[in-house]
């Protein structure tokens, strides 16, 4: 089956009741059926559900639908996006050993890196998202990782997926994708050599502003000392979550259609607008790395941003002017979002640290929802000329 056609169809075993539809199992723990079924399971001799900290039904179903979009041999689910990305670096780096990130992050990424990494005495650096040619360079011998964002959260910058695939596989790095911002509908980074793949099922993957969640998927061997690690360390996902997250992988493909074209319509039609120093969408021809994002991304996603004219003070305005928009914290919801990175997910960085990955005081991003295109655009342009 096409792994779209797998996001819709895998599911729980029915149980005796014939649903169509997968139930919830809020359950804490499981029953065994004797002592010898019970001790077989905890020894890892079968594979069985003990304890929904480790695993559950509803959270099985979410992560198998996961795997196939992505393409890889398992999945896991973890609580938040950001209990993925701190899982994944606590789980598989060392003290002594050196992560090689990309500059153009999340600002909570930014803060588990700069603030807390050190203090297990793990080394980092950064290389510049826009600078291909100097990625190889940053690669100590002690590098054991490679972690990108591609496109870029909030700067749209698209990292050649191919070209960290072969850095990675020529220094055998473990190379670690944040697929967030394209979805598995958009692309699959593991067909360029990616070793796990990290998603926020709080954004796209749910859809509706609903949940938190966060999923990583890769090499089943990977993917298992992940799952190890936070068997014991707890950053469990709800069952309830679960379900919902499995409910909405199966609209993710239809959604995807709608929020892409509804950005590249807004991009094409803001572009030029005479308040915006500049405007960036994956697939405007305008965009920096247009060719390497028609390459290795089926859809542009449904992420725009652009610099006002006026700084600061302007995008307050905007922000204040805006009818339709909602102003909150999430992004990839039905509907559509505006926000202001320097003072609110990137506000932790230094101006300096900002400035680097083109988070100007004016930079605006704009997440967009599945309301018609032409009510998006009008309140866009209705807080601009106001």
């Amino acid at each position: 089956m096409h792994p779209i056609t797998k996001a819709i169809r895998l599911q729980t075993p029915r149980t005796h009741q014939m649903e169509h539809s997968t139930p919830l199992f809020l359950t804490s723990s499981f029953c065994f059926e004797d002592a010898e079924d019970m001790r077989a399971a905890f020894a890892d001799e079968k594979e069985a559900n003990i304890y929904s900290r480790f695993i559950n039904p509803n959270i099985t179903e979410f992560t198998d639908k996961m795997a196939a979009l992505e393409g890889t041999e398992a999945a896991y689910a973890m609580a938040s996006g950001m209990s993925a990305i701190s899982s994944v670096f606590l789980a598989l780096l060392k003290q002594g050993d050196h992560l090689l990130s990309c500059n153009a992050i999340f600002g909570s990424t930014h803060t588990v890196i700069n603030k807390y990494l050190p203090k297990y005495g793990i080394e980092h650096d950064y290389f510049e998202a826009d600078k291909p040619e100097t990625w190889e360079a940053s690669i100590r011998p002690n590098t054991k990782m490679i972690f990108v964002e591609t496109p870029t959260n909030p700067g749209l910058d698209i990292l050649d997926l191919e070209m960290l695939g072969m850095l990675a596989k020529k220094h055998n790095l473990l190379f670690v994708v944040d697929n967030c911002f394209a979805t598995p509908i958009a692309q699959q980074p593991v067909q360029y050599g990616a070793d796990i793949i990290i998603h926020s099922g709080t954004k796209w993957l749910d859809g509706q502003g609903r949940v938190l969640a966060g999923v990583v998927a890769g090499k089943k061997s990977i993917i298992n000392d992940i799952y190890l690690f936070c068997r014991s360390m707890g950053p469990s996902l709800s069952p309830f979550n679960a379900w919902i997250l499995s409910k909405s992988l199966e609209t993710l493909d239809v959604r995807m259609e709608r929020h892409s074209n509804n950005a590249l319509f807004l991009a094409e039609k803001l572009e030029h607008h005479p308040k915006l120093n500049w405007l960036k969408y994956p697939f405007l021809p305008s965009h920096p790395q247009y060719d390497i994002a028609k390459k290795q991304m089926k859809n542009g996603g449904g992420i725009l941003c652009f610099e006002l004219s006026g700084g600061l003070e302007a995008g307050r305005q905007f922000l204040d002017n805006l009818k339709m928009l909602s102003l909150t914290a999430n992004l990839g919801d039905t509907r559509s979002i505006a926000s202001h990175p320097a003072s609110t997910t990137h506000a932790k960085l230094s101006e300096q640290d900002r400035l680097a990955v083109n988070i100007t005081p004016g930079l605006i991003r704009i997440s967009v929802g599945l309301e018609h295109r032409d009510d998006i655009l009008a309140d866009i342009l209705q807080a601009l000329e106001n």
